[in-house]
């Protein structure tokens, strides 16, 4: 809308309190720049000291934006500090509940391995169990989760409070990556354990 349209339709007269122009993809230093320009064209012409935050206030929305970014990665890195801490926790409850597992079987493995089980197909079993463990649980996490954000989205007063909310494939592919990972290092130790195993200490265990 041309200034003088809007001076007309809005009564105001031969006034002008308000300018707003974007600055398309330019870079920060210069936006700065450009504020600078304006500001020194503005003092020139109007007569005014340059500094007078009370004659001329420029909001550079730049700067805003920047910073909300900086504190949504903040938060974004908090979360995948926590995710991570959760995981490592996870690993090593795994772990011990696997090693339990390979005690409480020293029996079956002594006789796997008195049959014929190579220390391989040892390490595989218990692998597998781990990882089976670790995806199930995983999963379970994040579907529970899934539900949560539809519940919560179903009892929110403001509809756009929670907007569609769901897991992107790719983030439920990349879960499934690092639940496979997590899984298998849990069960890795217990495995070697397992493998070590000699079938005649095994027979005799109580």
């Amino acid at each position: 809308m041309p200034v003088s349209t809007a001076q007309l339709v809005f009564n105001q007269q031969n006034r002008l309190n308000r300018i707003m122009f974007t600055t398309g993809d330019a870079s920060e230093e210069r936006v700065n720049q450009m504020i600078e320009e304006t500001r020194k064209m503005l003092s020139d012409k109007l007569v005014f000291e340059p500094n007078d935050s009370r004659a001329l206030f420029i909001s550079n929305n730049a700067e805003r934006y920047k910073m909300f970014t900086g504190i949504f990665s903040g938060i974004n890195a908090f979360v995948w500090i926590i995710g991570i801490m959760t995981i490592i926790a996870g690993v090593v409850g795994i772990s011990n509940i696997m090693m339990i597992t390979v005690k409480e079987r020293t029996k079956e493995i002594g006789v796997r391995k008195a049959l014929g089980a190579t220390p391989l197909s040892v390490v595989s079993m218990i692998l597998l169990e781990a990882v089976v463990i670790t995806t199930v649980a995983g999963y379970t996490g994040l579907v529970l989760g899934v539900f949560s954000l539809e519940y919560i989205s179903e009892l929110a007063s403001d509809p756009n409070t929670f907007l569609n909310p769901g897991v992107d494939f790719s983030v439920a592919m990349f879960s499934t990556l690092v639940l496979v990972v997590a899984g298998s290092i849990a069960g890795l130790i217990p495995a070697l354990q397992a493998a070590k195993v000699k079938p005649i200490v095994a027979l005799r265990d109580e």
